[in-house]
């Protein structure tokens, strides 16, 4: 197929375009910034030149992964977060509809999930969080314009019977956490301790795209929820926000040891819980990398399963600096 890969100078792009292409896919990547797997450049926001890509490279399926994201809120004013993540959603969605495209998958987020209470830590239970949480009350426009984009993704494919696959993924950027002064952490730990719960690996978001692309004909709509797999049980929920460490010594009984001789901190609460299980079930998706991979690669000494870059800057940023 030619698929037309939005976002493909990203982080998430330049790990999903090779797979792509292993598949036999032509790829047509369309980004603001220049990359390596990026053929058009431009913003989605440009409904003509959306038309007109669609068209002159015949594209048979759409991977929407461009958006402004939620560090960019301080870079960007609102009407800028819904022209790109709201309108051009809107202006892919409806000239794939025009063009016959067979199917499309959308990058969603689990922060959309997320209201100002869980942010800030209340109740008295971990918040467990899958397909079925709600009401759905984003704390913020990144939020706010993602699930607008998701609730245009539903209502194209029952007006126009389009197959799209909406994957609310979890974190999985390489650099470093925008409250990592808060937290006190090193970047490293902070996301070994995310894999129990909030984060997934770059490679694996890309192969749920994978997934998802080859799925949704079969599926014909469906939001699902990925990150790696969690090993804790709802009704561990109250204990998680109580007491995490305990918890994660119980079900890994080497992880404090392990830890210590690396000179980490096991969480000592944890506030939310995302559960990917439907994934697992229905898009038959599940990450390779998971908290006992952080623990293995402890234990051999080997390369960690996530990607760490305190100084990495997305293209974006790199081509607004140098405007």
């Amino acid at each position: 197929m030619n698929v037309l890969l939005t976002g493909s100078s990203g982080w998430l792009g330049r790990h999903l375009a090779p797979l792509l292409m292993a598949d036999g896919h032509i790829v047509v990547g369309m980004d603001v910034a220049p990359g390596g797997d990026t053929q058009v450049l431009g913003t989605v926001a440009d409904r003509p030149l959306v038309a007109r890509v669609m068209r002159d490279h015949a594209i048979n399926a759409v991977i929407h992964g461009a958006a402004l994201h939620q560090p960019d809120i301080a870079r960007y004013p609102k009407q800028s977060f819904i022209d790109v993540n709201i309108a051009g959603t809107l202006n892919l969605l409806e000239e794939a509809c025009a063009t016959g495209v067979s199917r499309f998958v959308f990058t969603s987020t689990t922060s959309l999930m997320i209201s100002a209470e869980i942010r800030a830590g209340k109740g008295t239970e971990a918040a467990w969080l899958d397909e079925k949480s709600g009401p759905l009350m984003p704390r913020n426009i990144y939020g706010s314009t993602k699930l607008a984009a998701e609730q245009l993704c539903r209502l194209v494919h029952d007006e126009h019977g389009l197959p799209i696959i909406v994957l609310r993924t979890s974190r999985f950027f390489p650099e470093e956490d925008d409250q990592a002064h808060r937290i006190g952490l090193s970047g490293p730990n902070t996301k070994a301790n995310e894999l129990l719960h909030r984060r997934l690996t770059a490679r694996d978001a890309a192969e749920a795209h994978r997934v998802a692309l080859a799925r949704a004909p079969s599926l014909g709509f469906g939001v699902f929820v990925v990150s790696a797999p969690t090993p804790f049980a709802r009704s561990e929920a109250g204990e998680l926000k109580r007491d995490a460490a305990q918890v994660i010594a119980r079900r890994f009984p080497d992880a404090p040891e392990l830890y210590a001789r690396q000179g980490w901190t096991l969480p000592g609460s944890i506030d939310r819980v995302y559960d990917a299980a439907l994934a697992e079930q229905l898009l038959g998706f599940r990450c390779r990398d998971d908290f006992g991979s952080v623990l293995e690669a402890l234990r051999s000494g080997t390369p960690f399963p996530f990607a760490h870059d305190a100084d990495y800057i997305s293209p974006q940023q790199v081509l607004r600096h140098n405007r």
